[in-house]
Order: C-alpha cells, then sequence, then structure tokens
C-alpha cells in the first residue's frame, strides 16, 4: 500500500506536467502562426509592388493610382489581349482610371491591372 499511495502521489503531477506541455506546445503554435502571417503580407506587397512597375510600363502610367470607384464583375470573361484583366463573375475590382470608349483600367484583389469593358461591371 505504501508503494500504491507513492504512485498515486505522482501520477497527478505528471498529468499536470503534460498539460503544461501542451498548453506551451499551442502558445508556441500561435505564436509562429503570426511570423507566417507577416511574412505572407511581405511577400503580399512585393508581388502588388511588381504588378504596379509592370502595369506603369505596359500601360505607359504616370499618374498616381488612385481608386476612383469599387465594381463588382457580372460574368466570368477571359482575357483575349495580354492589357485585358481576366474576370471571375462576382470579384470585386477597383476603378483606376476612366477612358474614352467602353474601357476602363481595373485592378483586381491579387494586384494585376488591365482593361475591363464597362458592360461586364456593376457600380453598386
Amino acid at each position: 500500500r505504501g508503494k500504491d499511495e507513492k504512485y498515486r502521489v505522482r501520477m497527478p503531477k505528471l498529468r499536470m506536467a503534460k498539460e503544461y506541455k501542451d498548453k506551451r506546445k499551442s502558445i508556441d503554435d500561435m505564436e509562429r502562426n503570426i511570423f507566417k502571417f507577416k511574412k505572407s503580407s511581405e511577400e503580399k506587397s512585393k508581388k502588388m509592388d511588381k504588378e504596379e512597375k509592370l502595369f506603369r510600363e505596359t500601360f505607359m502610367y504616370d499618374k498616381e493610382i488612385r481608386v476612383l470607384a469599387t465594381a463588382t464583375a457580372e460574368r466570368s470573361v477571359p482575357s483575349r489581349r495580354r492589357a485585358d484583366l481576366p474576370l471571375t463573375a462576382g470579384e470585386q475590382l477597383d476603378v483606376i482610371d476612366v477612358l474614352q470608349g467602353h474601357a476602363v483600367i481595373c485592378r483586381n484583389a491579387q494586384g494585376r491591372y488591365g482593361y475591363v469593358l464597362v458592360e461586364h461591371l456593376n457600380f453598386r
């Protein structure tokens, strides 16, 4: 019976240590997730800068990039030219510049720029 009491005393201590260890692991995982989020946002901003540079070269756009309006794509449209922006139905777009005719320059959520026909957009 003396040995059984010793084991009974030790077992709760080990369980508490294991629970503490599990909590510690979950805290470390949360910290790692935060760092991964920051890293991905840095990569995303670098990609956005690269897309903006490509846009300025392709379209010879010297003005400041300002969002004039926000629009939603009514239907999916593949791009026919390199300068056209491919659309998916329901996608949110930022209107950057309005051109003469039926086209506007838009930016999608991934940071890509291109021409979009006004008839494919819904301005609500």
